[in-house]
């Protein structure tokens, strides 16, 4: 590979937030090559430098922004990676968030930033083209991602984009997350705490205006690549691109609860009698904007599947972006409550406060059952806490963000809470991290891949769901295994591994929105990618071979920081407890069925750990390429 940089910028930023040190740094190519971009590039980074044994608030963790080298480019090159150890799980943290910040930090001429130590005062990192500097952050500490977002904009340029956390991260809420756009629409690097991080490290902000341009290796073959995606995406009858620019996420609200797999209450059944209150349909009708038409777009993105909400009501008041699907049905189905101007309002509090609207939502409902179980006293609360209490949704999610009262122990996530008041069961988490919203019992690949994501319980790292209830669309198109019976265990470890490897080198490591390249033949993203960067990858089998090598290395790095294959499991619900009503009524998820045939697959011993023939095969000894 020619150290002539193109896709890439060919640069990254070192931050020492304890000595206030600065510097600009050549990428390595052969890194880059191996390892592409954002998610890739930092488990490279994070294996290379901390030792995973650290505890995530310590300030020698590091903190790693990173592109890809398909941000900033049309069509949906829009996303950024924050990636850290974890405070909720103690692994690896990988969050992803679209918008404007990645694209604006590779126009300013970055790939990525590698930021470590601890400022002595809240600071923010302004980034200006070439002109980097630390300034002082006292006067947003404390503020919402909204407020600190305009006052960040006024004292930088109009144009800036900004990367921030709300009081949610000074806190060290273990939820926390990492917002961009708090004003222009807000976007999240939701999971794994992210945001704590950042706060740990009294890093308020990071702000980004560039003004440059990137080089494509072959314009010409990158443009009639484009052209063959738009029209693929542009077909209605094959693409999801149509069905996110109409409906939004929110839209999948009532396609999960008809199945049976809407989590509910939390999670003690897939169906929620509230689910119409809560629709896609409703919100379109009564609070969305633009009603059901595109309301906003990342950047370069054709489909523009976020809403902009309008709440009238008294004491629910307020405008802004969402709520998304995993939003709504986390703080709404999943803690029973069916008043759609109430799960707004929590979401933008979430938004605001900075904090994972998936985790925050699993929290509340954990603790809705903990109480109605009788095992959380009412003088810790301080009121009564039932399923579809609204006002308590609202009550908890500001003081978990502010560790106010019984938020303390909320703003620890639901395992930590469970585990307080000796029911742990209840947390429906998997390696600490909260379920998102797919009932495992129903969609057994998904609940597989639930397991055995390194950053885990998540949804983002391997949509297998696609190809069980979509049935042809999505990644479903060009996946081998497309249209299984989404009840059934067979070929759902093979499945759950290719999706996985696949997430890992074409979601999460090039920059592109993930929601678009679930509708992309896998030859069209190659096709993509080596007509920007003018790489020979060796085609679809070699670039998986690095997905796998990234998600192995992650595994690893989490070995390493003592998780292990007793962190490999649903909560016993899942396993014990037959679905009670609906179309999956009666399953259960046959765990001890199919996770030895996985870590088959994987190479992996009985306990889960890569075998030195598989990391050869990697090339990977000692977290080391």
């Amino acid at each position: 590979m020619s150290t002539k940089f193109y896709g890439w910028t060919g640069r990254h930023i070192r931050v020492d937030l304890t000595n206030s040190d600065v510097q600009v740094v050549e990428d390595n190519p052969d890194v880059m090559k191996n390892y592409l971009g954002a998610r890739g590039l930092g488990i490279k980074y994070m294996m290379d430098e901390i030792d995973p044994k650290i505890d995530a608030f310590e300030p020698q963790n590091r903190f790693v922004i990173a592109t890809g080298p398909l941000t900033c480019m049309p069509p949906a090159g829009n996303r950024t990676y924050f990636v850290t150890k974890s405070p909720l799980t103690g692994g690896i943290a990988n969050a992803g968030v679209g918008g404007y910040f990645g694209s604006e930090l590779k126009f300013a001429g970055f790939d990525f930033i590698i930021i470590q130590g601890k400022a002595g005062r809240p600071v923010y990192l302004w980034i200006n083209n070439d002109k980097i500097e630390l300034r002082g952050a006292e006067h947003i500490w404390g503020k919402g991602t909204e407020e600190s977002e305009e006052l960040l904009i006024a004292e930088t340029d109009p144009m800036a984009h900004i990367a921030a956390i709300g009081p949610a991260g000074e806190n060290l809420v273990r939820l926390a997350n990492v917002i961009t756009g708090g004003v222009t629409g807000a976007r999240a690097a939701g999971r794994g705490g992210v945001g704590a991080v950042m706060g740990s490290k009294n890093l308020k902000a990071v702000v980004a205006r560039g003004t440059g341009g990137l080089k494509l290796a072959d314009m010409a073959g990158f443009k009639q690549h484009v052209g063959k995606a738009l029209d693929f995406w542009n077909n209605p009858t094959e693409s999801c691109v149509k069905v996110l620019a109409d409906h939004g996420t929110i839209g999948v609200v009532s396609f999960t609860n008809d199945l049976g797999i809407l989590p509910t209450r939390n999670f003690q059944t897939g169906v929620f009698e509230g689910a119409d209150k809560i629709s896609g349909e409703t919100f379109a009708e009564k609070y969305s904007v633009r009603g059901a038409t595109p309301s906003k777009a990342c950047f370069a993105c054709p489909a523009g599947c976020a809403r902009l909400s309008h709440v009238k009501e008294k004491g629910y008041e307020g405008k802004g972006e969402g709520p998304e699907y995993e939003s709504v049905a986390s703080l709404g189905a999943g803690t029973g409550v069916d008043n759609l101007p109430a799960v707004i309002k929590a979401s933008r509090i979430c938004n605001d406060m900075g904090m994972d609207t998936i985790s925050a939502g699993v929290t509340v409902g954990c603790a809705m059952e903990l109480f109605e179980r009788g095992v959380l006293p009412e003088k810790d609360v301080g009121y009564p806490l039932k399923f579809g209490d609204a006002e308590g949704l609202l009550d908890l999610v500001q003081k978990m963000a502010t560790r106010d009262g019984f938020g303390w122990i909320m703003g620890e996530g639901s395992f930590r809470l469970a585990d307080r008041y000796g029911h742990p069961e209840l947390s429906m988490t998997v390696k600490k991290q909260e379920l998102p919203n797919y009932d495992p019992r129903g969609v057994k690949g998904q609940g597989l891949a639930f397991v055995t994501n390194n950053r885990g319980a998540d949804h983002c790292r391997a949509e297998v769901n696609c190809s069980e209830i979509y049935e042809t669309t999505m990644l479903g198109y060009w996946s081998p295994e497309k249209d299984m019976d989404r009840h059934a265990i067979k070929g759902k470890a093979k499945m759950t591994k290719h999706y996985q490897d696949y997430c890992a080198w074409a979601y999460d490591s090039l920059g592109f929105c993930y929601f678009l390249l679930m509708d992309t033949p896998e030859q069209d993203v190659v096709d993509l990618l080596e007509s920007a960067t003018g790489v020979d990858f060796g085609g679809v089998d070699a670039l998986n071979k690095i997905g796998e090598r990234i998600f192995t290395l992650e595994r690893l790095f989490n070995l390493k920081a003592g998780l292990s294959a007793k962190d490999d499991t649903l909560p016993k619900r899942f396993l014990n407890e037959p679905m009670p009503e609906g179309p999956s009524k009666g399953q259960v998820f046959e765990q001890d069925q199919i996770l030895p045939e996985y870590y088959d697959l994987r190479g992996w011993d009985e306990s889960g750990v890569p075998g030195r023939d598989k990391l050869k095969e990697l090339n990977i000894m000692n977290g080391e390429i």
